[in-house]
């Protein structure tokens, strides 16, 4: 035998012989017909060649279940958003009632008679308190003017600052989907901040800058005239409600604001940092939509 590849295909035949793996030579180019593999043993199972193991890789999964067919159960099940009406909570008792302020007609603050395109060109200018000196823009809010939601937040952060509209970053996108949820899209709903200017640090707002700044939501919310006041985290909710309470005392409860029903439920901030505080989150805008409806 003087073929050198008859005698490499014996040597590796008898490598193979002492557990060698299977190799398959390559024909010299015109050659007419495949080369054997060198192998021990029975021949390899059609599964276990390279083309076999090539076409399982290349043969999508079969579905399983319900979802073999485009219209099963398991796909709707999960495309399917959970509808807001069903296995509703049931309305809280009443809270705090925050009446509205006496009607003074020598009312020194001009914000409250001023109209609503005069208090946005105000927060624009505002310099009340500390809060001007380091923002990029202010956030007077953004929504219909004739909302019958409004969603009160604490304050402005970077993207919001950067772009000078309302809950714009991944808290933004939350809210986005909660209004959603209970169909009250964004574009239908007024949103808007306890101040207009961002604290350094996204810090909590203190307390003469929310005073400061309250003037403008208080205006704000008078010339909306929602029927409905959301009230976001719980600096929202002290400031419109005038109370030290926390936020947990302070949900579960419709409270009066100046006549309008006002929920308190979770910032959507604090959903990201805490998903578990999204079920409770869930009952209070829907008790929010169910009074919406009354």
């Amino acid at each position: 035998m003087t073929d050198p590849r008859d005698l490499l295909r014996q040597y590796l035949a008898q490598q193979i012989a002492l557990g060698g793996r299977v190799v398959t030579l390559p024909e010299p180019v015109g050659s007419p017909e495949p080369a054997p593999a060198a192998h021990a043993g029975p021949p390899p199972s059609p599964a276990a060649t390279p083309s076999a193991r090539t076409e399982a890789r290349a043969r999508p999964p079969e579905p399983r279940g319900p979802d073999r067919e485009s219209g099963g159960a398991g796909k709707q099940e999960r495309t399917t958003r959970a509808r807001w009406d069903v296995d509703l909570p049931p309305i809280p008792p009443p809270g705090i009632v925050v009446p509205a302020p006496a009607t003074d007609l020598f009312e020194s603050d001009p914000i409250a008679q001023a109209p609503f395109e005069e208090v946005v060109s105000r927060i624009h200018a505002c310099t009340r308190c500390r809060l001007h000196a380091t923002r990029t823009n202010a956030v007077p809010g953004e929504g219909p003017l004739d909302a019958r939601l409004v969603v009160v937040g604490e304050g402005p952060g970077a993207n919001e600052d950067a772009q000078g509209r309302p809950f714009v970053g991944r808290a933004g996108e939350l809210l986005n989907d909660i209004l959603a949820a209970i169909d009250c899209p964004r574009e239908t709903v007024y949103i808007a901040n306890v101040v207009k200017c961002r604290p350094p640090d996204n810090r909590k707002p203190q307390g003469d800058e929310m005073e400061a700044c309250l003037p403008y939501l208080h205006r704000q919310l008078a010339l909306i005239r929602p029927k409905v006041v959301l009230a976001m985290g719980a600096t929202a909710a002290e400031a419109l409600l005038q109370t030290r309470s926390s936020l947990g005392q302070l949900r579960n409860k419709v409270h009066d604001y100046r006549g309008t029903p006002l929920v308190v439920t979770y910032h959507p901030a604090a959903l990201l940092r805490n998903p578990n505080w999204k079920r409770p989150t869930w009952d209070d805008v829907r008790v929010a939509r169910q009074l919406l409806d009354r």
